[in-house]
C-alpha cells in the first residue's frame, strides 16, 4: 500500500506542478522572446518558482493520493479481506499516516527553506533582468516606457549605444514631473542597470506651488533607466522571502500593518505543512468509513473533498483576519490543530479491532 501511495504522489505532484509551471511561465515567455535573451534565462526564472509550487499543492495532493488508493482498494474488496484477516482501521491506515509524516517533514523543509530562498534569488533575478532589458527595449522614433515612472524617445541610436535627439518624461515623484530634452546621449550599462548620460540638454518642470515652468539647462546630466524603487530606498522584502528568524524579528522602522504580516508569516510556515496530515486524515475517515457501496462511495468522496475545501477556504480567511488583528493569530493554529484532532479521533473510534 505504501509503495502505491508514493508511486501515486509523485505522479499527480508532477503532473500539477508541471500544469502550474506551464501557465506561470507564459507571463515570461513574452520577455525572452521579444528580446533575444537566452533561454537558460526562462529556465532559471520557472525553475526558482518549483519549491513555492510544490509547498502549496503536497497538502492537496497526498489528500487526492491517499483518497483515491484507499477508495480503489475498498472497491477491490481488498480492505475488505485485510479487515477479514483482523487488522482494524487504524492498523490500515498505518501507510497513509506514515507517506503524510514524510511529505510533512519535505513541507518544513520546503517552508522554511527552500521556498523564501528561491524567492528572493528569484525576486533579485527578475529584477536584474528587467534593469537589463530596459537599454534594449529603446527603439529608434520610438516612445518607449522602460519602467512604470520613465519614458523615453530618441531619434537615432547606433550600435555603440550612441544616441541623438533624446526625449525623456520623467514621473518617478508624481507630484512634480519632469521633461528632459537632449541633443545627444550614450547607454552605459551598471551594475544597478543601465544608464544614460545626457549632453546639452535641459530640464523643464511646472513648480507645483507657483504653477510656472522652471527650465534648468546642462552641458552633462546623468540618468538612471533602472525600474525605479519605492522611496529611492533598498528593495522592500517580501515576508515570503525572509528567513524564519527575521519574521518574528521584524525592522523596529517597520508600519504596523507590514509588521502584523510578517507575524502571520511566521506563524503561516510553522503551521501549514501540518494541513498535509490533516487533508490524508479526512481522506481516511471518508474511505475507512464504512464498507464499499456504489453510490455510498461517491457521498463519501464528495464529502471529504467539500471538508478539505472548507479547510483549504477557511486557512485563508485566518491568515487575512490575523494579517489584521494579530490577536487572532492563535487562529491560525485551531485550524492546524483541530480539524485533523477531530479527524483522528474519528479514525480511532471507528477502527476498533473487528470480529
Amino acid at each position: 500500500m505504501l509503495s502505491q501511495l508514493l508511486l501515486a504522489l509523485a505522479l499527480v505532484t508532477a503532473g500539477l506542478v508541471a500544469l502550474i509551471w506551464l501557465t506561470q511561465s507564459l507571463r515570461f515567455i513574452q520577455i525572452i522572446v521579444s528580446h533575444g535573451l537566452s533561454p537558460f534565462v526562462f529556465l532559471k526564472l520557472t525553475a526558482l518558482l518549483v519549491p513555492s509550487f510544490l509547498a502549496t499543492i503536497l497538502p492537496i495532493t497526498s489528500f487526492i493520493v491517499v483518497l483515491f488508493i484507499y477508495l480503489r482498494l475498498s472497491g477491490d474488496r481488498e480492505l475488505t479481506i485485510m479487515r477479514g484477516l483482523g487488522l482494524s482501521d487504524a492498523k490500515l491506515a498505518r501507510p497513509a499516516l506514515s507517506l503524510a509524516v514524510a511529505v510533512t517533514l519535505l513541507g518544513y523543509g520546503l517552508s522554511l527553506g527552500a521556498v523564501p530562498w528561491s524567492l528572493s534569488i528569484f525576486r533579485d533575478y527578475q529584477y536584474e533582468i528587467r534593469n537589463q532589458i530596459a537599454a534594449f527595449l529603446l527603439e529608434p522614433g520610438v516612445f518607449t516606457a522602460v519602467s512604470r515612472d520613465i519614458t523615453v524617445y530618441v531619434q537615432t541610436r547606433s550600435a555603440n549605444g550612441s544616441l541623438k535627439g533624446i526625449i525623456i518624461e520623467d514621473n518617478r515623484d508624481p507630484s512634480a514631473p519632469a521633461t528632459i530634452l537632449a541633443r545627444t546621449g550614450k547607454l552605459v550599462p551598471t551594475t544597478q542597470g543601465p544608464v544614460v548620460v545626457l549632453e546639452n540638454g535641459s530640464r523643464q518642470q511646472i513648480d507645483p506651488k507657483t504653477g510656472q515652468l522652471d527650465l534648468l539647462t546642462f552641458q552633462r546630466n546623468t540618468l538612471s533607466l533602472a525600474e525605479a524603487i519605492r522611496n529611492g530606498g533598498p528593495i522592500d522584502t517580501d515576508p515570503a522571502e525572509a528567513p524564519l528568524a527575521a519574521l518574528f524579528h521584524p525592522p523596529a522602522d517597520m508600519p504596523k500593518g507590514d509588521r502584523a504580516k510578517w507575524l502571520v508569516e511566521a506563524q503561516r510556515r510553522l503551521s501549514a505543512p501540518l494541513a498535509t496530515i490533516g487533508y490524508t486524515l479526512v481522506a481516511l475517515v471518508a474511505a475507512l468509513g464504512g464498507t464499499f457501496r456504489r453510490h455510498g462511495g461517491l457521498t463519501r468522496i464528495i464529502g471529504a473533498v467539500g471538508i478539505v475545501t472548507t479547510l483549504v477556504a477557511l486557512g485563508l480567511g485566518v491568515n487575512n483576519l490575523a494579517a489584521r488583528n494579530t490577536a487572532l493569530l492563535p487562529l491560525i493554529w485551531i485550524w492546524a490543530v483541530v480539524p485533523p484532532g477531530i479527524a483522528l479521533a474519528l479514525l480511532l473510534r471507528q477502527g476498533a479491532p473487528r470480529a
